[in-house]
């Protein structure tokens, strides 16, 4: 497929507002897709590699300034990029407001010249970012601003437009997860629900699309999880005892660690692997759970689980505790001397050659107990105390689960989590299978979207932080507050450092941020308030600490928002 045709089908998608003619366009763009559908199936959603592949193009938005204003001419810089960007709001209005092509540089490739070539194909976008993602070390940035001026100077503006967005991994067209499952079914003839679980346990959209249309229902249906390949996690939803009792009868109920998600596949003799929530993989990072699962685990497994810092005593340190370790990419024997960790997991997604997600809670956690029991016969008490098992109660008492509350606080934990024992695992749903319970002080998980430089001794730090909670499933986000207390001139430091790639924009003290990484942020009170485009504001808001266990799409939504403000 040309590069060109899909540049063509995303423009008449993102013109679509119905939702069902969305679908329908989409069907159609995967079946013209021929050999790229995979490739396809990925960049209709923005994205470049399957969701399971930690693999970045690690490409900021400043060197796509820097490319497009190479591309655009000589009389145009990165500064002009960023105003214009100003000006527009969106960086693929920008690179298709310029006329590209033609330039000359190392990045050239091809006759590419006036405006884009049609030989410009999907594959050969997709060759050109394996390249940039591949490219790392001394020189690197050059060369990759090389690479993207090289495929910028091919482009027309409406192809510029998206291969942009595809780079950013925003392609702002209106199409969803669903809308490419619903595609896949529709384009393929195969029934929705059969796409779904080949998803859930392949996560790569690109793999389910060509199989769907290769062997159809049978070649979903073999499609089975794999020692290696991660799968989102199922995530958890806040909720009361009486909400779980209601709805259930009858609660599992285990302890909350302040600690990382982490998502483990081991294969005895073989193939070990850590990875985060976000399906990073941080094996190297956390050499315990590797010896961990070597000394105790002697089937194939996947489990679902946390790692805890602790201290000299074995007593849970603080989650910022755990962030040390996971940021760490080199030294890591010195770092693990500092702050050591360990496993604690909660759920098996796979056990001895079986797959486990349609199984109910409490069955997934006996095996659990199996698996880790030197891969014995579970325990008829599955509170037992296994090593590295997380205990599990079940209960349908108000105050017997209170009572369990207050033991994993004074353990030094974050609460509890309450499940229902008959509910299958969902990857990357969140629902009311699984809710979370924290203590009385109450916390949000934001997203900053802008900030402003500090003064003073801080000046060279940005200092107070802008929260934006999400609005649903649509990708956007409200602004709720700024956060500037509780925090040191260390961890401005730090946060500096860690929104600087996500800079968007700079308007003399604040600057515009991408959705990107979330705070949590404690407060007194939620008001009425005309200051945000909520409608809300926070009263006495103290920041807590980074979620780097969460993605923008995690945070909290303004629908919570709105029903903690009510129940004020």
């Amino acid at each position: 497929m040309e590069f060109r045709e899909f540049a063509e089908r995303a423009a008449e998608i993102e013109a679509e507002p119905a939702d069902l003619e969305v679908v329908a366009l989409v069907t159609d763009l995967l079946d013209a897709a021929d050999e790229n559908l995979p490739v396809v199936a990925r960049f209709v959603q923005g994205r470049v590699f399957p969701d399971h592949d930690s693999t970045t193009l690690d490409v900021g938005p400043s060197y796509l300034y820097e490319a497009i204003a190479r591309a655009a001419g000589q009389n145009v810089d990165a500064d002009d990029v960023e105003d214009e960007l100003a000006e527009r709001g969106e960086i693929g209005e920008v690179a298709a407001s310029y006329d590209l092509g033609g330039q000359t540089g190392l990045g050239a490739f091809g006759a590419g010249a006036g405006g884009g070539s049609e030989d410009l194909t999907v594959g050969d976008v997709t060759e050109e970012l394996e390249t940039l993602a591949e490219t790392e070390g001394e020189g690197s940035q050059d060369a990759k601003i090389d690479l993207l001026f090289g495929l910028l100077n091919q482009c027309s503006p409406e192809e510029a437009k998206y291969l942009v967005r595809i780079v950013l991994s925003e392609m702002r067209i209106g199409v969803g997860e669903g809308a490419v499952r619903d595609a896949v079914a529709e384009a393929f003839d195969v029934p929705v629900d059969e796409v779904e679980r080949a998803l859930q346990v392949s996560n790569d959209y690109g793999l389910v699309a060509a199989v769907a249309r290769d062997d159809g229902v049978d070649g979903l249906a073999e499609l089975t999880l794999e020692i290696g390949r991660p799968v989102q996690a199922m995530l958890a939803q806040a909720g009361a005892v009486t909400d779980a009792l209601d709805d259930w009868d009858e609660a599992a109920v285990e302890w909350k660690f302040d600690g990382a998600r982490v998502q483990l596949h081991h294969e005895p003799e073989g193939l070990t692997r850590v990875y985060s929530r976000n399906m990073e993989d941080v094996t190297d990072a956390l050499p315990e759970v590797v010896e961990f699962a070597e000394e105790r685990i002697d089937v194939p497994a996947i489990l679902d689980g946390e790692v805890v810092a602790i201290d000299d005593d074995g007593e849970p340190l603080p989650f910022q505790n755990v962030l040390r370790r996971f940021r760490r990419k080199h030294d890591v024997a010195a770092a693990r001397e500092e702050v050591a960790v360990r496993p604690a997991f909660f759920d098996c997604l796979h056990a001895d050659g079986e797959d486990l997600l349609d199984a109910p809670l409490a069955e997934r956690h006996e095996r659990l107990a199996g698996v880790l029991d030197d891969g014995g016969v579970a325990p008829d008490d599955t509170a037992a105390d296994v090593e590295g098992l997380s205990k599990l109660w079940r209960s349908d008492d108000p105050d017997e689960i209170e009572t369990i509350d207050a033991d994993a606080l004074d353990a030094g934990h974050e609460g509890i989590m309450l499940k229902n024992p008959e509910s299958t695992y969902s990857p990357g749903r969140r629902g009311k299978n699984w809710l979370k319970r924290k203590p009385d002080v109450e916390t949000l998980d934001l997203v900053v979207t802008g900030a402003e430089w500090g003064e003073g001794r801080r000046a060279t730090f940005l200092g107070t932080f802008l929260l934006s909670a999400r609005v649903d499933d649509r990708g956007e986000y409200e602004t709720i507050g700024k956060v500037a207390t509780g925090i040191t001139d260390e961890e401005l430091e730090e946060l500096t450092g860690l929104l600087d790639p996500h800079v968007r924009a700079e308007d003399g003290q604040e600057v515009d941020v991408e959705p990107a990484v979330v705070f949590e942020v404690g407060y007194e009170e939620i008001q009425a308030s005309p200051t945000y485009s909520s409608g809300y504001a926070l009263r006495f808001p103290r920041f807590v600490g980074v979620r780097e266990d969460l993605d923008p799409d995690d945070v909290d939504t303004l629908e919570r928002v709105e029903r903690l403000a009510d129940r004020q």
